[in-house]
């Protein structure tokens, strides 16, 4: 535990009379001098870390266990009833920041980073907004409710859709076709529940966007997540060099592996198996060995990385194996005060498992290079530079990956798969990021509205060599198993932006794996106290997804693929 000199030791977070005294210090607190604005800014964020902290393991355990009432109620009460009574105040002290005379003679980019973000979070702030956000918190909530009770009988037992996704991996194409049928219908039966949940979130979140003076939700989004490098028009090109310059690829894998299979149709079942006909790979068996196995892949590369990783054991911050009534997906989440992350996932024993613990792991390095900066707001990793954490971890592990696979042939198998999975990877991102775009700026749109415009995107973005015929009840709904659709409105393009950079700083390290390895830590290590664009230069990388760029970089995936 970090030291407090600020808040109490002892102090537990039941109500907001626990904190209420600490934010009334701060805003009654007179400034008379550049060291005591120092000495504020430092127990503002001290506080804000432990109030984060706090609510941060009350979404953990809730996640961990959606059945348990009290975890969720625990969660509930912060979001419904101290939330809503923190945001005001925050705004307050804000506002008490900005108007000190002091303020100029903090100088250098990091300051400049924070007043920016001071100066949106006042522009974006409205009083009559606090409720409507308690409410959109709560709602969201239900996604993670409905989909961890989703299972399906296999083989006589009742199991998890990520464990029963195992399954489209088996060679046995009649035993696939089954699977992913079940998992498809057992996803209809709440089809409409999560389509009038969504309904209720755009409604709830265009509101917000409206009452804060913006044309709509997306564009207050877009200021409330400080994209101050990149527009929605970059957003946009991004959509259109990706259809251009990466759909094209989709196609042309997708016919190798219709030819491979030696199928006459290729069908959305036959999209998981290993092409050749082996069987799925098994990296891992269970979270303790994918763990551990996953430290020593680190600590190959630079054993900091993987002290980081037995330090967060040591802690309990990790819950890796998928069970019934957990919520879905995996996340690493910061813990502001004491520094070390939690990884949550949903492992069963396939590749993907493998590489999302490589994944949360890049976050978790992210997290601990950057725990001893001054302020939490130095500490406020964007989006896109966190996912560039992440992303690249994946790629520079590459070379490791015989600790998960001593067979030579497996090894490159997974290596093969990984690149396939990139270039598969963009063309989703752009397509899940568009419609997000068409929702927000139409959100008085009917649900068959949305049908048809998923449909057209999904075609779009989709390679057309796969056969959908049969399955258009399917198909309309895929875009429900994207929890940041409903759980984190707009974070998703900054997976396609970083896995350009984690391409490059891959690129980078190959031809120089000392330099690039420590290029790649020296950016993570800047956390948000330069911009996105300096980070990424940081990295030996460009911040940039023009078409040209998105052609080189999957040029050099394509020959990176042919080697194999």
């Amino acid at each position: 535990m970090a030291i407090r000199n600020f808040v109490a030791s002892e102090l537990q977070i039941k109500t907001w009379d626990d904190i209420k005294k600490y934010f009334e210090e701060l805003l009654q607190r007179p400034i008379n001098s550049l060291a005591g604005l120092k000495k504020w800014l430092k127990d503002r964020s001290e506080l804000e870390s432990v109030i984060s902290e706090d609510l941060a393991w009350r979404y953990v355990n809730m996640t961990c266990d959606t059945t348990d009432q009290q975890k969720v109620d625990s969660y509930t009460i912060f979001v419904s009833e101290i939330e809503p009574l923190i945001s005001p105040v925050s705004n307050k002290l804000d506002e008490k920041v900005l108007s000190s005379p002091y303020k100029s003679q903090l100088t250098g980019p990091e300051y400049e980073i924070m007043f920016r973000s001071i100066e949106k979070n006042i522009k974006i702030f409205r009083e009559e907004n606090v409720p409507i956000l308690s409410e959109i918190a709560q709602e969201s909530q239900k996604y993670g409710g409905i989909v961890g009770k989703m299972m399906v009988e296999i083989d006589g037992q009742e199991v998890t859709l990520p464990k029963a996704s195992d399954k489209l991996q088996s060679t046995d194409r009649n035993e696939r076709e089954d699977v992913y049928r079940k998992i498809n219908k057992r996803r209809l039966q709440d089809a409409d529940e999560l389509n009038t949940l969504f309904n209720t979130l755009i409604s709830l979140r265009n509101s917000v966007g409206l009452k804060a003076g913006f044309g709509n939700f997306r564009d207050y989004m877009f200021t409330a997540m400080g994209r101050f490098d990149y527009t929605k028009e970059d957003c946009f090109a991004f959509h259109d060099a990706v259809e251009n310059e990466v759909v094209p690829l989709l196609d042309t894998l997708a016919e190798d592996r219709k030819k491979m299979l030696k199928l006459s149709e290729l069908r959305p079942w036959d999209l998981s198996v290993d092409k050749t006909g082996k069987p799925a790979l098994k990296p891992f068996s269970g979270g303790e060995d994918l763990l551990q196995k996953t430290i020593k892949c680190f600590d190959r590369l630079d054993p900091f990385l993987g002290d980081c990783l037995r330090e967060m054991k040591k802690m309990g911050r990790f819950d890796l194996e998928s069970r019934k009534g957990k919520a879905p997906g995996g996340y690493n989440y910061p813990m502001e005060e004491t520094g070390y992350p939690f990884i949550f996932m949903n492992a069963t024993s396939n590749f993907r498992d493998m590489i999302t613990l490589l994944h949360e792991g890049g976050h978790a390095v992210h997290s601990v290079l950057t725990k001893d900066l001054e302020l939490n707001s130095f500490r406020g990793i964007t989006s896109e530079t966190a996912e560039l954490a992440s992303m690249s971890m994946e790629l520079i592990t590459m070379d490791n990956w015989d600790i998960f696979f001593p067979d030579a042939e497996d090894l490159k198998r997974a290596k093969r798969m990984h690149l396939e999975q990139i270039i598969e990877t963009l063309p989703w991102v752009a397509t899940i990021d568009k419609y997000q775009h068409w929702i927000y700026e139409n959100p008085n749109h009917r649900v068959e509205q949305r049908k048809t415009k998923w449909n057209e995107l999904h075609s779009a973005f989709t390679s057309n060599v796969i056969d959908w015929s049969g399955l258009q009840e399917f198909k309309d709904n895929i875009w429900q198993k994207q929890l940041h659709l409903y759980e984190v409105p707009f974070y998703y393009i900054e997976y396609g932006i970083a896995q350009l950079g984690a391409v490059a700083v891959w690129k980078n390290y190959k031809e120089n794996p000392t330099q690039g390895l420590k290029q790649y830590m020296a950016a993570l290590s800047l956390g948000y106290t330069k911009p996105i664009k300096e980070i990424y230069a940081a990295a030996g990388i460009r911040f940039d997804f023009s078409k040209k760029y998105i052609s080189e970089l999957m040029q050099f995936v394509k020959t990176e693929l042919e080697s194999l």
